[in-house]
């Protein structure tokens, strides 16, 4: 069964901070790398930040020093701090194997950050 369920997203001030999480199921969590996409109104969803299985991460440039992305294996949840929100991180927040080789989504987590 295919599960990616994304959840802790709100609306916050500029400056702010928000921690999603992404419980997946267990077939989909212990055999991928896994991210952190997103999709602001009017563009196209782009990588945020992705986490190998053995914990290596990387970042869109636009997120770097600000986001950090981790799992946690006995939980089989990844993890997306955001500290310093920014205006135009306001987007849908979705979680999702990383590399993408597959077209199934969930249902995502909004944030907003208001200036």
């Amino acid at each position: 069964q295919v599960q990616l369920v994304e959840s802790g997203g709100g609306l916050v001030q500029a400056g702010g901070s928000l921690r999603l999480s992404c419980a997946a199921s267990r077939n989909i969590f212990n055999n991928n790398a896994m991210g952190w996409y997103r999709q602001a109104p009017g563009k196209e969803r782009e990588l945020v930040a992705g986490i190998s299985k053995g914990g290596t991460t990387n970042y869109a440039d636009s997120v770097k020093g600000r986001f950090t992305i981790s799992r946690d294996n006995a939980k089989l949840t990844v993890l997306l701090q955001m500290n310093s929100l920014k205006p135009e991180d306001t987007a849908v927040y979705y979680c999702n194997v990383y590399p993408l080789w597959w077209h199934y989504w969930g249902q995502g987590t909004q944030v907003t950050v208001s200036s």
